[in-house]
């Protein structure tokens, strides 16, 4: 027995670590990209300063070393290891800092039950850390309190918990009272404070309820936080019944296999089995290889890109919208654009949508055509529709570019300085700084000196949906713009224009282009 409860724990946390960082990375990545850690005491009063404000704290802390995801994996892996072992831990020291003998060995597994449902809890990708760090803030507490001795002292230590441990872990710290000797009294007693805090608090009252920064949506119930909640008063009250008829069971010899390690490992591998099989079974697969996309246009790994869709091709429109773009910086779009899936035009450069996350692989494709303004506008506008109101290291580090490129060098000034106060975009934004009013620097530079004269030299009626007409005077303004020349006769081709197609391969010729694709000509015959 001595051994088997930590080998348990140890596993636990290895398929944690396996499941994160082998089939669900790119989740980690989605959550770093909307938020913006700052190591700097204002923005961190700014968090702190409300309920839950510490785990919230903790939790955003974490989430910036997502953008590794096997750092981010080992985070979480820890975290809920750390739950399970407070779990367990709190039972055994219930009653004042004596450690009670909980003989029924065969409920140990449930211990293992709230780190399953918080693992449950981050499968959805707008779940954030600090509702996990909640959990186990309250459950360190009760541990600790259940350290001291009883008495006069323990009592109003533990009146002062009340509003103490609400600012620090949110409201789901109701499950430290209802875990001590006084429950009802306590609980009131938060109640209370919680419907006092709703007149003076700048934050709707439900959130005051409910939690603040548990989830990212504000207006949704974080249902699996709660559960993982709850099941811990839950496994406190079952446990302690269940050692008792483990106890009188000893009586029969038949039974006394209740308390051996091989009753533990067993209750373990029954937990692990259900549990196992919920989660993933609520594995969010698609939208993990949808996230695997925009992660790989993020970082522009258009070799990876390919190799990808040559596997597997892209059944999504923004699968199909970075395999385009790939194949367009690759000088491949016109000769292999029937080769794949397509989506229409839509999977060329899609409508733009108001929310935070689909716009941003089409900001990529406005990027590196030029469409700088176009690329700024929209960037900014996912960035404003994260719905918890954080702003995106992400986002800041593309309008930094923008700006940049555009010349509008205090902007830029502005968003380099934030990120400087950043962990893993100090270095990049000190490295960008120096180029600020430099035109040389920024004329010769691969990307920046190209995307600038790559940009529109004339003003025009912008509408949201991408026409021939925009990529026609893109091309024309540079007509070295290679990518804008793919993406306009592939534009021709997915909407069957063959008169533009026919002029527009005229001037292919002068890029390099001295033949049409025969799949390309039967195409446009039909």
């Amino acid at each position: 027995m001595k051994y088997v409860q930590p080998l348990c724990t140890l596993l636990f946390g290895v398929a944690v670590l396996l499941f994160f960082g082998l089939a669900y990375p790119h989740h980690l990545h989605y959550q770093e990209q909307f938020q913006l850690f700052l190591f700097d005491s204002t923005y961190m009063w700014e968090v702190v300063k409300l309920p839950g404000g510490l785990a919230d704290l903790l939790g955003r802390f974490c989430t910036q070393f997502f953008l590794f995801a096997w750092v981010g994996a080992l985070i979480i892996a820890l975290l809920l290891s750390v739950v399970q072992l407070l779990t367990l831990g709190g039972l055994r020291s219930k009653g004042g800092g004596q450690r009670s003998k909980v003989k029924g060995q065969w409920c140990y597994g449930l211990s293992f039950v709230p780190s399953f449902l918080l693992w449950l809890f981050l499968l959805d990708e707008n779940a954030l850390l600090g509702g996990v760090w909640a959990v186990l803030l309250t459950l360190l507490a009760s541990w600790l309190f259940d350290q001291l001795p009883r008495g006069w002292v323990r009592r109003i230590l533990l009146i002062v918990a009340v509003p103490v441990l609400y600012w620090v872990a949110g409201p789901v710290c109701i499950i430290f009272f209802l875990l001590q000797v006084s429950r009802l009294p306590m609980a009131l007693l938060m109640a209370v404070m919680v419907f006092i805090l709703s007149f003076f608090l700048p934050v709707p009252s439900r959130s005051l309820w409910l939690g603040i920064h548990y989830y990212r949506y504000p207006t949704e119930i974080p249902v699996m936080l709660w559960a993982a909640t709850l099941s811990v008063l839950v496994y406190r009250l079952l446990a302690p019944r269940s050692s008792l008829l483990a106890q009188r069971s000893t009586l029969h010899a038949p039974l006394s296999s209740l308390h051996s390690p091989l009753s533990t490992l067993l209750s373990v591998v029954l937990v692990a089995v259900v549990m196992g099989g919920f989660v993933w079974k609520n594995s969010n697969l698609k939208a993990e290889r949808v996230m695997h996309y925009d992660f790989m246009a993020r970082h522009q790994q258009w070799n990876r890109i390919i190799e990808t869709i040559n596997a597997e091709p892209p059944n999504n429109a923004i699968g199909c919208t970075v395999q385009n773009l790939a194949l367009g910086m690759h000088g491949a779009l016109v000769y292999q654009l029937l080769d794949y899936n397509q989506n229409g035009t839509l999977g060329l450069l899609p409508d733009v949508q108001s929310d935070a996350f689909s716009p941003l692989p089409t900001a990529e494709v406005f990027y590196q055509l030029g469409m700088v303004y176009t690329t700024q506008r929209t960037v900014f506008e996912a960035q404003e529709s994260i719905l918890d109101f954080q702003k995106s290291a992400r986002c800041y580090k593309r309008l930094a570019q923008t700006n940049l490129i555009i010349g509008s060098y205090a902007v830029s000034r502005k968003y380099l300085t934030a990120l400087q106060k950043t962990l893993f975009y100090r270095d990049w934004a000190n490295e960008t700084l120096t180029l600020l009013g430099n035109e040389e620097a920024i004329s010769k530079h691969p990307e920046y000196g190209r995307l600038r004269k790559f940009a529109y030299h004339d003003n025009f009626f912008f509408s949201d949906h991408v026409t021939v007409e925009m990529l026609q005077s893109l091309f024309l303004s540079n007509t070295e713009n290679r990518l804008a020349y793919e993406y306009l006769i592939a534009y021709c081709l997915l909407t069957g224009d063959r008169e533009n197609f026919a002029k527009y391969a005229e001037w292919g010729k002068k890029l390099g282009y001295p033949t049409v694709p025969r799949r390309i000509q039967t195409s446009m015959q039909q």
